[in-house]
């Protein structure tokens, strides 16, 4: 018995380790990509995705038309281009989260930011291997993290994602390896050793 208790918990953590390997691309706006006036627009599409560290976002353009500027929230709100935190320009750009919380984009070209091309992402924080939220607890009060996905607005992209199981890959949305994949491998190898010793002494 107590090698099969074994057995299901490295079975468990396999499944965690899987889980925190798994990185998403998204392509900015499904289709259209990063434009004027897409079909959806870009809070819809935030609203309706969520995101994690070390998750991409991929803007597509053309090089020479149209620009990605990521910004400080006020330059957001105010569509203030002179002074971005990093400008993307050389067509298909590639953005990698590297932290939870907000992020904010801006195009660089002409009057486009103040014409709606603007987007925000709010990353999620870091508490499980899986996409999914926890529920709060109604005990405890909500942590700021939870505050930050939560909809600030009428306005403001929709970010409460509350799942009871992981979230599949939106259809503009791409999954890559991550990371933890030679931790999983390393993981797998010794939990078979040492499931195979218990079971050499029974």
């Amino acid at each position: 018995m107590g090698s099969h208790r074994y057995l299901s918990f490295v079975l468990v953590m396999l499944v965690s380790l899987l889980g925190s390997s798994q990185a998403y691309n998204f392509y900015v706006g499904g289709k259209n990509g990063w434009e004027l006036q897409p079909s959806e627009s870009y809070d819809d599409w935030a609203g309706r995705n969520r995101f994690q560290v070390n998750d991409s976002l991929i803007f597509k353009y053309n090089k020479g038309s149209d620009s990605v500027l990521v910004v400080a929230k006020e330059d957001y709100q105010n569509c203030y281009k002179s002074n971005p935190i990093q400008t993307l320009d050389g067509g298909d750009s590639v953005f990698k989260f590297d932290r939870s919380g907000p992020f904010y984009f801006i195009s660089g070209y002409g009057d486009h930011c103040e014409k709606g091309q603007k987007l925000i992402v709010v990353v999620l924080a870091v508490r499980n291997a899986t996409h999914k939220s926890p529920t709060p607890s109604p005990l405890s009060p909500p942590s700021p993290a939870a505050e930050t996905e939560a909809p600030m607005s009428a306005d403001a992209p929709k970010r409460s994602h509350v799942s009871s199981a992981p979230a599949p890959a939106p259809s503009d949305a791409v999954a890559v390896g991550g990371s933890g994949g030679f931790v999983v491998v390393l993981s797998v190898v010794l939990g078979l050793f040492v499931f195979w010793g218990l079971i050499r002494r029974v």
